[in-house]
């Protein structure tokens, strides 16, 4: 697989790009921060195309370029829609980013983004599989950032190399907020305890924020899973 790292807009979330190959033109995305514009520049000068699109959670920060990039049709132009996953519990705040993005509404707005919901949606439960150009999605729902919060565990088809994207939920050297609407910190570390620390020690984390870890360097040193 290879995979790029790219943060963006004004809390540098990371988008994450997968491809099967670093020259493989299809691709699937994770998380689209609301710059699609500098989004669909890169993914034209890289000469790819996503196929999927998935959403860790739904604060504006990790959806808010989603409908436009659902639209990218790329150089050449390809029609159709891309379709988009999220938990559905976080789906309202997909369909309506500006009535549910708080103090970032006007920033929102200031922007001028085609937010008119994706064509395709499909809400996600806990354990539900996304598969695509060999590569396998597994959701792991981990409320307590939002309600729908939800881990991807990726495992590659072919070589059996297998990754986290962990949204807001855990990040190196700490977790996500719970203060937010939605938010509780008793679900996050009760999520946390259960579905994301019996992961295998050495499975990388990649996270909505900052740096990749793995889960054994963040259950040594994460001082807010010292007591898990």
């Amino acid at each position: 697989m290879f995979i790029r790292q790219l943060p963006l807009w004004i809390a540098q979330t990371n988008c994450w790009i997968i491809s099967r190959s670093k020259s493989e033109s299809e691709c699937i995305l994770v998380d689209v921060p609301p710059e699609p514009a500098v989004l669909s520049q890169i993914l034209n000068i890289n000469h790819l195309r996503p196929v999927a699109l998935l959403a860790t959670h739904g604060h504006v920060d990790h959806i808010g370029g989603m409908a436009e990039i659902s639209r990218f049709q790329g150089e050449p132009p390809e029609p159709g829609s891309i379709p988009v996953s999220i938990h559905t519990k976080d789906q309202h705040m997909l369909l309506d980013p500006i009535g549910t993005s708080g103090l970032l509404a006007e920033e929102l707005m200031k922007m001028q983004l085609d937010l008119t919901p994706p064509e395709q949606i499909t809400g996600l439960s806990d354990g539900d599989v996304i598969k695509g150009l060999e590569m396998t999605f597994r959701a792991i729902h981990t409320p307590g950032h939002t309600q729908g919060s939800t881990c991807f565990l990726l495992k590659d088809d072919q070589s059996s190399e297998s990754m986290l994207f962990s949204g807001d939920h855990l990040f190196k050297g700490s977790i996500g907020r719970t203060d937010l609407p939605g938010g509780s910190f008793e679900a996050l570390i009760e999520s946390m305890r259960q579905k994301i620390l019996p992961l295998d020690d050495q499975l990388p984390v990649l996270p909505g924020h900052g740096e990749a870890t793995t889960i054994g360097h963040e259950k040594t040193t994460n001082p807010f899973l010292q007591n898990l």
